[in-house]
């Protein structure tokens, strides 16, 4: 169904990674007739070009051809990569790291193009397919996402947590057994090893709530910021990714730090909206 996602996890992704390599394996043949590539069309800040194992500056031009191939976005870095076909565009924000799965073609000549999203946040802006056989799709610890032609976002945490925000197209989230149908202008999120929570109307919140706990330990003083987004964001406080859990409640400890010190908390949406708080910290 055209602008339908489908969205895996657990045994499912592994059913799925094997049937796609089967499939893969079936097509060798067309592969060496067509290329297939992912190009970097723009980028900003520090992006590095990984390929078969190392890595160097990536450039705009440069093309992700091979499984492994990918990019890795740094602290304030993003790039945007384009599918070879025209189809789509994928934006990827800072602190992330994307790569190839898979490149290969189905029975009706329609291009299969699997990436990996490790952590960080992409968004996707992909058109319908003219071929029935033609997939898009983006895996993360959590889940896996398959494209037909929509508009929507990812944001994985350092520990998998995956928040999806869909604002066109549709998506079937499913894991443990368990599935959500997540419609255009809707979002959830998945914790690995956890069914998809239902949906919810985007909001595109960036608000932090947040109180601030001063704890002695071991004869050392330090800062505890206690902070609470939209369970769907990631946040990073002073550059550093952090875990939110079901609630989107996170902690993170600050030692030896001035009397007076500014922290920096990030809040950004699976779509990529994002917002900088600035948190004054006094011990």
């Amino acid at each position: 169904m055209k602008g339908e996602i489908a969205i895996l996890s657990g045994v499912a992704i592994a059913v799925g990674m094997v049937q796609a390599t089967a499939q893969s394996n079936a097509q060798s043949s067309l592969q060496v007739r067509v290329n297939r590539w992912l190009q970097l069309r723009n980028l900003s800040g520090q992006v590095a070009y990984v390929q078969q194992g190392s890595a160097r500056k990536a450039q705009v031009g440069d093309l992700l051809k091979n499984i492994g191939d990918g990019v890795t976005t740094s602290q304030k870095s993003k790039a945007i990569l384009s599918v070879d076909t025209g189809i789509g565009t994928i934006d990827v924000s800072e602190n992330t790291k994307l790569w190839i799965q898979e490149l290969s073609f189905a029975p009706d000549n329609g291009r299969i193009t699997r990436l990996q999203v490790g952590q960080g946040q992409a968004r996707l802006k992909v058109r319908p397919f003219t071929h029935k056989g033609s997939k898009l799709e983006i895996l993360t610890p959590a889940s896996l996402s398959g494209v037909r032609g929509t508009d929507f976002g990812v944001g994985v945490q350092p520990n998998g947590k995956t928040g999806l925000a869909v604002l066109s197209g549709a998506v079937q989230s499913a894991a443990q057994g368990k599935s959500q149908s997540v419609p255009g202008g809707f979002q959830n999120f998945t914790i690995p090893g956890e069914a998809p929570t239902p949906p919810v109307p985007i909001t595109n919140n960036t608000n932090l709530e947040y109180q601030v706990e001063r704890v002695i330990q071991g004869g050392n003083r330090k800062v505890r910021l206690i902070g609470k987004v939209d369970p769907v964001n990631t946040v990073l406080v002073n550059r550093v990714p952090q875990v939110t859990d079901r609630n989107g409640r996170f902690t993170t400890d600050l030692w030896n730090i001035p009397d007076s010190f500014v922290v920096q908390v990030i809040v950004t949406t699976p779509l990529g909206v994002e917002k900088s708080h600035l948190v004054t910290l006094r011990r």
